[in-house]
């Protein structure tokens, strides 16, 4: 099935970067890119090969580490993060959280992106974003990073669905 790319754009990616006070171009458009080759922009939740969850594909060990290494250095940002997140199915099952809503996966790959401190002031480019990706994205499933593949998949599924393009 997967998410609409106009609708993941519109109700998920910006609000959360707006509320976050970080919205750009080039971080709006990663967020899309990276859902696009990580999980067909959710047509696949899991990947019992990897144990990748959600829409991009982030494991429990890495979603786990990005809380214990990165966020608790960040308490506002912590409290803003858990603030997405359900109140009781977060406490029984929180890695659930990544396959069961997305303005919570999406912040927290944002965070895998943001513990890189990647200049999100870049013009945005198919190129840039591959690049950004295939170093930055560690999602924890240890999958090789192929630039090209992130390229066609980003013309594919993001540039063909999308009413704002980037070329």
């Amino acid at each position: 099935m997967g998410i609409d790319v106009s609708d993941l754009r519109e109700l998920i990616i910006k609000p959360y970067l707006h509320g976050l006070g970080e919205h750009s171009e080039i971080a709006e458009n990663l967020l899309l890119g990276t859902a696009a080759q990580e999980s067909f922009l959710g047509l696949h939740c899991y990947c019992a090969q990897t144990k990748g969850l959600g829409l991009y594909r982030i494991t429990a060990e890495k979603h786990q580490e990005l809380w214990d290494t990165y966020l608790v250095q960040f308490p506002d940002l912590a409290s803003q993060q858990r603030g997405l997140a359900s109140q009781q199915q977060f406490l029984k099952n929180p890695h659930g959280e990544l396959i069961s809503n997305l303005t919570y996966s999406t912040g927290m790959a944002w965070m895998i992106y943001r513990r890189s401190a990647i200049d999100i002031s870049k013009p945005v480019d198919i190129s840039t974003l591959a690049q950004l990706w295939a170093n930055h994205f560690d999602n924890g499933t240890g999958c090789a990073r192929n630039t090209d593949e992130f390229i066609q998949s980003y013309r594919t599924r993001v540039m063909d669905n999308s009413k704002k393009l980037v070329a």
